[in-house]
This record gives C-alpha cells, sequence and structure tokens, in this order.
C-alpha cells in the first residue's frame, strides 16, 4: 500500500512552513459492539485487524478495504514520530475533515472531540507527545445513520436511492501536525473594497497575548511588494485598513474575475515573546453585489453559467483521488463553456476552492442537508455553516453561501412558520458572518428572505420552457414542479432571477435498471446538442433570467445525467457544449 497519499499541504490559503503530512497507511479496526472505549483501545495498538490508507474511506477502493456495509463505530491507529523543537514551538494535530463525530487519544492521553463530518479541527498535542520516539495517535470516529447529521448526498439507507449514494464515514481529508509558536494567528477575515482600493484585515489569536505583540503584513503580487506595514496587537482580535495599490490606472487587470483571476499574495509575521509565527495566504480584489435584479460582479453586469458539481468520484467518493484530480475538473468545466460552480450539499476540501481561485471559477457554496428538523439538526446545521464561512471566507471564488436546497430538512418550510424562522436565521447568520457575498438561502422553491431567487426547473424542451415561463409574474406568485416557488407569507421582491437546477439530459444508453436521468432521455449526441440547445436559448432569451446551472458534471452513481461520466471520459464534445452554453 502506498505510504504517501494527498502530500500536498491542504490549506493554501492559511500556509505554515513547519508540518509533517499523516496521511498513508493507518491501523484501523471496525467496532460494531462498541467495545473499544470499555477494552480501552485508546492506549494500545494491537486492536486492529486490517490497515486502511487515509484519507480514503473505508466504503471506497483506494482504502483497501471496500466495504459497502454499515459501521458506525471506526478506530484509526498509528505511530508518529515526534522531536522536540528548539524554539518551543507548540505541535497541534489537524485535521481537515472527520465524518461525522471523532475522538482523539495521544500515547492514551484523550485530546478532545470533534462533531460535523465536513469541518476541520485540531488539538494542541505537545504535552503528550514523548521527544525522541514513537509516538501513538488514535483516532475514535461515529458516524450512524442518523438524518439529524449533516449529510448532504449520504445516504442513510442500505441501497442507494434516487438522488443519494454511498456514505463516506471517518477520516475523508488529510491528517497534520504542524508547529506553531504558543501565541499564534488562529484564523484571519480578509476583505476586498474595490471601490476605495482597500483591503480590510481582521487577525485574531488563539488568546490575548501578555504584552503587545508585533504584526508584520506584505502584500505582494507576482513577486513585487504592493504595500508593508507594521502593526501593533494588544488584544486576542484586530482589525486595519490597508490601501492596495493598482497596476494599471486604466484597465482593472488587479480584479478577480473568471476570465483574469488576479491574485495577491499576503504573509503575516507575528512577533511576540520571541516566537515568530509566519503564515502565508492569499486574496483577489472582488465586489459581488445585487442592482434592480441584476448581479454585478466588480460593478458590472454578470452573467452565471454554473455548472452543478456533486464531487463523487469512482475510487474515491468524496475524496479527491489527488490533488490535481480538482485542477482538472476545474478545466474541464472551463473548456465547456462553464464561468462558475455550484458545488452542491458538500464542504469540499480546501484545495478545489484553491484551485478555482487560481484558475478562475466562480463557485456557489452550498451547505449540506440534514433530513430532520429538531433541535440537534438544527444546532449541527448552525454549527457546520459558520465553521465552514470561517474556513472558507477568504476565497475570492466563492460569491454565494446556499444554507437549504429544496426544502431537505425543513419539508414543511411553505407553512410551518417555525420552519421558516429557521431559515430566515440562516440568512442572517451567513450575512452576520460574511456581509460580502450574495445568500440563496433554500435554493429550488418555497424561499423566504434570500438575495436571489433560485428555482429548479427540470422542463424538458425550450419550448415548454418558454411556453411555462412566458409569464414570469404569474410564474412567481405560482408552481415550478408542483411546488410553490415562495413560502406562504413571502413573495418575490426584485431579486435577481436564476434557473439553479435544469437539463439533466441522459443518454438511454446509460439508463438501464437503477440508472436514471431527467424527463426521459436522448439516443445520440445529435438529439443531446438539440434538446441542451433548445433549452439554453429559451433561457438566454428570458432577459429578467441573470443565469443558470445545468444539472450535472459528472455521472454519479446511479444517476447518469452528467456531462461527463464518473471517470471524467467526455460522452460528448466539449466545444460544442461550449458553443452552446456560451450561446
Amino acid at each position: 500500500m502506498s505510504n504517501t497519499r494527498r502530500a500536498e499541504y491542504p490549506r493554501p490559503d492559511f500556509q505554515r512552513s513547519q508540518w509533517q503530512n499523516l496521511n498513508g497507511v493507518w491501523d484501523f479496526a471496525f467496532d460494531d459492539e462498541d467495545k473499544g472505549k470499555e477494552e480501552r483501545w485508546y492506549e494500545r495498538a494491537d486492536f486492529a485487524n486490517t490497515q486502511i490508507v487515509v484519507p480514503f474511506v473505508y466504503q471506497c477502493a483506494a482504502s483497501t478495504i471496500a466495504d459497502l456495509s454499515y459501521h458506525p463505530i471506526l478506530w484509526y491507529s498509528r505511530l508518529v514520530a515526534y522531536e522536540e523543537d528548539a524554539e518551543k514551538l507548540r505541535s497541534y494535530l489537524c485535521f481537515a475533515a472527520v465524518d461525522h463525530e471523532a475522538e482523539v487519544w495521544v500515547n492514551g492521553r484523550y485530546m478532545g472531540s470533534h462533531r460535523g463530518g465536513y469541518t476541520p479541527f485540531s488539538f494542541d498535542v505537545t504535552d503528550a507527545l514523548h521527544p525522541g520516539t514513537d509516538n501513538l495517535v488514535v483516532v475514535r470516529c461515529e458516524d450512524r445513520n442518523d438524518c439529524s447529521q449533516v449529510r448532504g448526498k449520504q445516504y442513510w439507507k442500505t441501497e442507494n436511492d434516487r438522488c443519494w449514494y454511498t456514505p463516506s464515514s471517518g477520516i475523508w481529508q488529510t491528517v497534520w501536525l504542524e508547529k506553531r509558536p504558543e501565541v499564534h494567528i488562529s484564523s484571519f477575515e480578509l476583505e476586498s473594497d474595490i471601490d476605495t482600493s482597500m483591503l480590510s484585515i481582521r487577525v485574531i489569536l488563539n488568546r490575548k497575548p501578555y504584552q503587545p505583540c508585533s504584526l508584520t503584513v506584505d502584500l505582494s503580487k507576482g513577486g513585487v511588494c504592493v504595500q508593508h506595514a507594521v502593526l501593533s496587537m494588544h488584544e486576542q482580535t484586530s482589525q486595519w485598513k490597508i490601501p492596495v495599490l493598482e497596476d494599471d490606472y486604466i484597465d482593472e487587470i488587479h480584479y478577480w474575475t473568471p476570465e483574469r483571476p488576479s491574485l495577491y499574495d499576503i504573509d503575516f509575521a507575528l512577533a511576540c515573546d520571541q516566537q515568530v509565527d509566519e503564515v502565508h495566504a492569499y486574496f483577489g480584489m472582488r465586489k459581488i453585489s445585487i442592482r434592480d435584479g441584476h448581479v454585478l460582479l466588480n460593478n458590472k453586469p454578470f452573467y452565471q453559467r454554473l455548472v452543478l458539481d456533486q464531487a463523487y468520484w469512482e475510487e474515491t467518493l468524496l475524496t479527491a483521488p489527488s490533488d490535481e484530480a480538482f485542477k482538472q475538473d476545474i478545466e474541464r468545466i472551463k473548456q465547456m463553456g462553464f464561468n462558475g460552480v455550484r458545488l452542491h450539499q458538500k464542504i469540499e476540501d480546501s484545495r478545489f476552492y484553491y484551485w478555482a481561485d487560481v484558475l478562475g471559477l466562480v463557485v456557489w457554496a452550498e451547505l449540506p442537508s440534514t433530513y430532520s428538523f429538531n433541535p440537534v439538526a438544527r444546532q449541527l446545521s448552525i454549527e457546520s455553516l459558520t465553521a465552514f464561512i470561517e474556513r472558507d471566507r477568504n476565497h475570492p471564488c466563492i460569491i454565494c453561501w446556499v444554507p437549504l436546497n429544496e426544502s431537505w430538512g425543513v419539508r414543511n418550510i411553505y407553512a410551518n412558520e417555525e420552519q421558516q424562522r429557521f431559515a430566515v436565521a440562516l440568512y442572517h447568520l451567513v450575512k452576520m458572518l460574511d456581509g460580502s457575498r450574495m445568500v440563496n438561502t433554500n435554493d429550488g422553491w418555497e424561499q423566504v428572505s434570500s438575495d436571489l431567487c433560485g428555482v429548479h426547473d427540470y422542463i424538458p424542451d425550450g419550448e415548454r420552457f418558454s411556453h411555462v415561463w412566458k409569464d414570469l409574474e404569474s410564474l412567481l406568485e405560482g408552481t415550478v414542479q408542483g411546488r410553490m416557488i415562495y413560502a406562504s407569507g413571502y413573495s418575490y421582491v426584485n431579486q435577481p432571477i436564476m434557473v439553479t437546477e435544469f437539463g439533466g439530459i441522459a443518454f438511454n444508453a446509460d439508463m438501464v435498471g437503477s440508472h436514471w436521468g431527467y424527463a426521459g432521455g436522448v439516443e445520440d449526441e445529435r438529439q443531446f446538442f438539440s434538446r441542451l440547445r433548445s433549452l439554453i436559448t429559451a433561457i438566454r432569451s428570458k432577459k429578467e433570467i441573470q443565469g443558470f446551472c445545468y444539472t450535472q458534471l459528472t455521472d454519479v452513481m446511479q444517476e447518469v445525467n452528467g456531462l461527463l461520466r464518473i471517470d471524467r471520459s467526455a460522452k460528448c464534445s466539449p466545444e460544442e457544449i461550449r458553443s452552446i452554453i456560451t450561446s
């Protein structure tokens, strides 16, 4: 088995130099009887009866286990070498994502726990480590078929059904050990203002320093210094505005756009108690706004040509097989003429957002759904949404947050005032955490307070689409696909209108057994292009519509309506798709 998988640094937007990748072969065991704690597996390395390749889940082939049966409790262990740092830095054990709940021990000492299968966490493990020897790291994971969990497309029953798929349990993103000073940068928020050419910076330390710290901020572009500032931090959180000099006083080449994804480097150096914490990041000068029913990017009309991406892979499920796989997917998306992606029901690995920043692709960032409405589900959604925004708000590619989809988890939202209040609360929570982006609160139908009106309509051809959408005012007061577009008590108030799911065209040859597509299939490439062209033409001819999102990028298991197969091979000409999408 390979001992080095997904070896790249997991957070390019928040990068330290002193780190050790812990992906690779770990010892592993199922604990269906839940006896591990009672037998104190966290103190021993002999409980495992097999091995697994991290960060791939036991359900997938790349893990070398490929077991699709239900195992709610999993244990991992591995030995980690550790040498004491001459600078007396602290060691943090970091997890990019573990589904759903994790408990961690080092050398038998309990480090802590985390819940939420899509969000990162870390523990200061310095005092539990023994220098000059191997150290036992043990992780217990629990992932039950519970609809209160933030699940997304991970199905909770034995067989996949409709548009729900094989779950991913346990460690499914990178694990690493990282060195940090005792007082260090915990997080930072970057918000660009193109109207004043300023960058707002908020830096949060892990704790209030005992004495003032010096923070050096260096902005550069293409290796050339743009701005240098030395600031003082007296509190745990401080905020400043720094001018960003323009590259050109005529052309806006310093703005980030999908066509020209211009990025600046930013380096922080926090000097505190004779220790220095150095963090490298980047940002883009980019503004997303709404005016008179139009979406503007950098104060110019922006027509969004999105594709829905569920981001599954055949051999690795929710975990990308490599960093290159993210890059290639984005290149394929752009090759087919799309300028953005709706990352559906998944908080993706940070590397995806990095490549979207670098290559130029706008992203709608969507919270995976729960499927129950109860206090536990509500709290887990709030926790995950908050952590999602805190981790990824600095990515210029992200232009819209999507807390809910098609009333999943709030199935009675049309008339249930408690569910409506919850959805509206999520809208305002996002606006409080990040007021610089759009929010599409409940994408699809039964909408409440929202910046956008996103409608799902899998009508099969352009002629019928034009007929149904002819009287837009009546449509917005009524239904689509048998569901009311607005929840009771809410109505359209001049938000930008988008068709945020449509198409889903499958080939008849692929629709065998349980495999399916939307509204009947097509026989061949000619019929596919004819149907796609009729739909795009109808949508583009309706001037009130500000963009669309085509379903979908790839086939996913039984859902075979992708533009690509799940192995990313093309079903038909990408160039012809591009000519239609961009027409």
